[in-house]
């Protein structure tokens, strides 16, 4: 029953969040304030993470697949950064990094009594926090999704040079073999939808926080677990729907 009292409560939280901001000069330029916040902020990490998966997925696949066409292992690198790694793996490292900041973020802004201040002026406080917040990384979270498969590839690229299993123009063959423009769009629709999912899902245990700065390190870790559980599902779906 409380798991269904706690979908009923974040349903009832998304119902306030979505309503038109009050003073649209204000809300453009929180929105801009946590795109570099929320996104720009978290491309060291994406960028580092990227490279290195891409070398490493180059290099596995180059070692296990040592009897096919050399181009097999480009062509096999991009779709698994594609399909799955840029999108899913990354939505979890900023669900760990993203997802416990905002948790809490606004749970300290409850415990203080902050959230209570702007209710009493009259300021819908869920929309004035977290709107921003999820309209700031939806939005930017496609560039970054991109920025981490250019990344990754090149990662992979490297990763077979450095390597010399097989020539660096049979990994760009591959790379460059039956491309399929959609899967970057399929791609880049998941980590939209996951943004949404780290950056409402955080809000939410964030400002649910009841008692004192005990509670808000523990929503922050439920806020990184339930967005990863959610994100590992909606993956699921999503993988049905548009494949």
């Amino acid at each position: 029953m409380k798991f269904f009292a706690s979908i009923g409560q974040y349903i009832m939280l998304l119902w306030r969040v979505f309503s038109l901001p009050q003073k649209w000069k204000i809300f453009r330029r929180q929105v801009v304030n946590e795109m570099y916040s929320l996104g720009i902020m978290s491309t060291p990490i994406v960028a580092i993470v990227s490279f290195f998966v891409g070398a490493v997925i180059a290099i596995q696949t180059a070692l296990n697949l040592a009897g096919l066409p050399a181009y097999v292992v480009g062509f096999a690198t991009r779709e698994s950064l594609i399909l799955e790694f840029c999108s899913t793996m990354i939505a979890l490292i900023l669900a760990g990094k993203v997802g416990s900041s905002i948790a809490s973020q606004i749970g300290s802004m409850r415990i203080s009594e902050q959230i209570d201040a702007l209710e009493l002026m009259g300021v819908n406080a869920a929309s004035y926090l977290i709107l921003p917040k999820i309209i700031g990384l939806v939005l930017l979270v496609p560039f970054i999704t991109i920025f981490s498969i250019t990344l990754g590839i090149f990662g992979g690229y490297v990763g077979i040079l450095v390597t010399d299993f097989i020539g660096g123009n049979n990994f760009i063959e591959g790379i460059q073999m039956n491309f399929m423009p959609y899967y970057v769009a399929y791609s880049i629709i998941k980590s939209m939808v996951f943004a949404f999912i780290i950056t409402s899902v955080s809000a939410y245990w964030g400002y649910n926080v009841k008692r004192g700065s005990l509670e808000v390190g523990k929503n922050s870790t439920r806020a990184v677990v339930m967005s990863s559980i959610s994100i590992l599902v909606f993956n699921l779906v999503l993988t049905e729907l548009l494949l």
